[in-house]
């Protein structure tokens, strides 16, 4: 299995018998489901699959989602506490999509490919702007976050972890992908702002670490007659609260921010309580994710998807606007925070 295209091999039959090579029956539906860390299908199946939902009822399944899991990038151990993490939080009827056992074991292993079944949850995209979606927003990641912080990962990254940017940017350069006139710009700003994103959140012990669904946004949340139900906890790692919340300020003003943040956290404080201080961290975090997002496509750019996808990323203006962002973003970590306690 090449490293570069490490999922040249999975075709549809590929998937279709590692799903029946756990005692299930397919229909011979499957459906590509957009992700390109991973290869996820949704597989119908012929006869019923009987789970137990986050709601604590018993629903019957005719399709699962199944996940085939990147080569090299998670160790079996961090994706285990990962399904662990997932189905203690069904457990506690809080709702995210849970991988399904299977002969006991949510870990399969198939033609040299490890993959997992989930529960194929229904829903459409989330409309934060609706009367009282944000605050039920913020109430189900305050439940979310109050089982996160009984227990710490074992296995999963802490945030501090990725050396807050500076990993990222060593990716970056040493893949050679930026246009020669601009590497010596982005190798000074990049620098200039892993160090401010470092000096700004201080050592790890600075503020309170729990479980986190890690990639918290709109795109890995359904939305149903219920309310959220989030999905693809690839990402989950132990870091501070602000982390999963950040990302739904949506407002291109200060004024309209602390609006979205007063609605998020009215719902947020019912369960969990809130460290005010981490507003801080927002800036910080918005710079490591910019960082951490052009390392990965740099990383994974051998990859076929990926050039398919993101074609402007081997062309020099994204670098131009890139460079330009990161110059902004470390002006922006100088400015007080936008946001205040409600």
């Amino acid at each position: 299995m090449s490293t570069a295209t490490p999922f040249a091999g999975l075709d549809p039959q590929t998937v279709l018998e590692a799903v029946e090579s756990l005692g299930l029956l397919t229909d011979g539906r499957l459906f590509a489901l957009n992700s390109y860390e991973n290869r996820v299908y949704r597989v119908g199946l012929e006869q019923p699959l009987a789970v137990q939902a986050f709601s604590a009822a018993d629903v019957q399944l005719d399709a699962v989602v199944v996940k085939f899991y990147r080569p090299n990038r998670w160790s079996d151990a961090q994706i285990l506490e990962e399904h662990a993490y997932a189905l203690e939080l069904a457990a506690a009827q809080l709702p995210v999509a849970a991988p399904v056992r299977c002969a006991g074991q949510t870990l399969h292993h198939r033609e040299g490919f490890r993959f997992a079944l989930f529960e194929c949850c229904r829903g459409g995209a989330p409309e934060l702007d609706a009367e009282g979606a944000r605050e039920l927003l913020g109430r189900t990641l305050g439940r979310i976050h109050a089982q996160g912080a009984r227990r710490p990962f074992r296995y999963r990254e802490t945030i501090a972890d990725a050396g807050w940017g500076q990993r990222a940017r060593r990716t970056v350069l040493a893949l050679d992908v930026i246009p020669p006139p601009l590497r010596d710009s982005y190798q000074q700003v990049s620098a200039q702002l892993a160090e401010a994103i470092e000096a700004q959140a201080g050592p790890p012990d600075s503020w309170r670490s729990l479980r986190l669904h890690g990639d918290c946004h709109l795109g890995n949340i359904l939305w149903n007659a219920r309310g959220p139900v989030f999905v693809d906890l690839d990402d989950c790692v132990q870091g501070p609260a602000v982390q999963d919340l950040w990302m739904f300020l949506s407002g291109g003003t200060a004024a309209v921010q602390q609006g979205e943040w007063a609605q998020l956290l009215a719902g947020y404080e019912q369960f969990a309580d809130f460290d005010y201080r981490e507003v801080a961290l927002i800036e910080p975090l918005r710079g490591l994710r910019m960082l951490n997002h052009a390392a990965w496509l740099a990383s994974r750019w051998a990859d076929p998807a990926f050039p398919r996808a993101f074609p402007w990323f081997a062309e020099p203006r994204y670098w131009e606007r890139h460079v330009s962002d990161l110059r902004d973003q470390l002006e922006a970590l100088a400015d007080p925070p936008l946001l205040r306690s409600c």
